[in-house]
This record gives structure tokens, sequence and C-alpha cells, in this order.
């Protein structure tokens, strides 16, 4: 346990990380945050551990920001506490982004506003059949703060990013899969054991391999095309000379499974 508001368990290879606040809708606090980013630092201080699964408990996987939290401090008209609310929020999901391990989030019921900014950060998508996304900043006079401006644009498109945080207006999950938000649509009764299904065939992989395909997807995204290639180059030839790959060719020459190394 992190703390009561973010549990941790790791079942084989794969950490997860539980926000347990569903008397709460799951809505962030600063003592969620702080939980998120602890639980994150447990599992990839644990060699054990080769992928991430986020989840929470309830009906809904999260429905924001704790506006009461918000309120106070925005009442308190301290500017410095507003910003460090704001930027804890984004440091949780730059940790997920940033992390060497694939991070995979299972989303059930409402995921809204700082939800979807906490999702953004996760590499692979489950959503459950009832799951309803949408960004209701633009309705309280709020903007997104936790990196939903500029993570939703480049997953979704612009258009569509701009449609839903100027309107509020939420869509099922179908829809968000067709733009490309969420990677699979499973049973709502299903989602986690699917989820964590996943995570436990990525924990197969080569931990270093996954971790450099991500580096060069994130960083490569921000680079023009000739620098990311060039990049993708230098790293796929240190890549063939790595342990893994040797044991990855080697299995396949002897038609086994391989067995990489611990990371």
């Amino acid at each position: 346990m992190t703390n009561d508001v973010v549990l941790t368990a790791v079942d084989g290879h794969v950490g997860l990380i539980i926000i347990n606040r569903a008397d709460k809708f799951n809505c962030l606090s600063m003592a969620v945050h702080q939980g998120l980013q602890a639980a994150l630092k447990t599992h990839e201080a644990n060699p054990a551990v080769r992928a991430i699964l986020l989840c929470s408990e309830g009906k809904h996987f999260c429905t924001g920001a704790d506006l009461a939290e918000v309120h106070g401090k925005i009442e308190s008209q301290d500017e410095e506490a507003l910003r460090f609310f704001i930027e804890l929020g984004h440091k949780t999901c730059t940790d997920f982004e940033q992390s060497a391990l694939p991070v995979v989030g299972a989303i059930q019921g409402f995921c809204l506003a700082g939800g979807i900014e906490i999702s953004l950060g996760c590499d692979i998508l489950f959503a459950a059949e009832d799951a309803v996304f949408g960004d209701q900043h633009a309705n309280y006079g709020l903007i997104p703060g936790w990196g939903g401006s500029q993570r939703l644009p480049r997953i979704v498109g612009f258009r569509r990013a701009l449609d839903l945080m100027f309107s509020g207006r939420r869509v099922q999950a179908n829809e968000a899969k067709e733009w490309g938000m969420v990677n699979y649509i499973s049973p709502t009764a299903e989602l986690r054991s699917l989820a964590l299904d996943y995570c436990q065939q990525l924990a197969l992989k080569s931990s270093d391999g996954l971790a450099m395909m991500k580096e060069l997807a994130y960083v490569g995204a921000d680079l023009s095309l000739p620098k990311a290639l060039s990049l993708e180059v230098n790293e796929a030839v240190k890549g063939l000379q790595s342990d893994d790959v040797k044991e990855g060719l080697a299995a396949f020459g002897e038609r086994r499974e391989p067995a990489f190394k611990s990371r």
C-alpha cells in the first residue's frame, strides 16, 4: 500500500497502481497524485516489475480533479499553492509517459477532465464497454493544466481535441477507439483481467527493447523526420549488439520462447 487513496500490488511481473477513492469517484487530490508518483517509483525500483497497469476501484475510473480542494486554493488567492497543485498533476502524467516501463491504463465508467489527462500519460488504453470520456474544463471556466491541451491534439487530432475541450461533450468507448484515444474495448466485467493479461504478455518481451521503442516514439514525435530517423538508426545499431537480441535470435533458431534478462 502506498497510501490509503492509492494501492499497489505485484502480479507476476506486472506492477498494479490502483486509485482507491471510489467514494469520491476517484477524483484527483494532492494525496492521490503523490500516491501515484510514489507507486510508480516503487515499481520502477523493483527489477521483477516489467510493466505497469493503472486502474481504479469502483464504478468510475476518474472524474477529474478534486474541485473542492481546487476551490479552496482559489479562495485563498495563493498563486504559489495553485501552481504547486497544477505542477503536481502535470508531473504525474509526465512520470507515466516518461517511465521506461510500458504503462497500460484500464478505464471503466467516467473518465473525465483530469481523468482523461491521466489516461493520456499511459502508453496503451483498455476501455470497458461502459467507459465514457469527456473534458469538462470549459463547463467551469477552467482550462486543462495536466497536459490535456497538448497531448489530446497529438493523439486524436486538433479538430477533435478542440471539439472535446470547447463543447465539454462526452464520447462513448467506441468513438474514443475510432479516434485513436483507446486501443482495446472489453466487456466491463473483464476489463482488469484482460488488461492484466496484456501486461503479462508485455512482461515476456525485452524490457530494454520496449523501453527504447517507447523513448524513440515519444522523443521522435518532437523531432523532424530526418532527425528522428537518424536517432532510430543509432539506437537500432546499439540494440543489435545487446544480449537480449542475441537471446532472441538464438531462441528463434532453436524454436523456443526467448528468456530475456531481467531489467
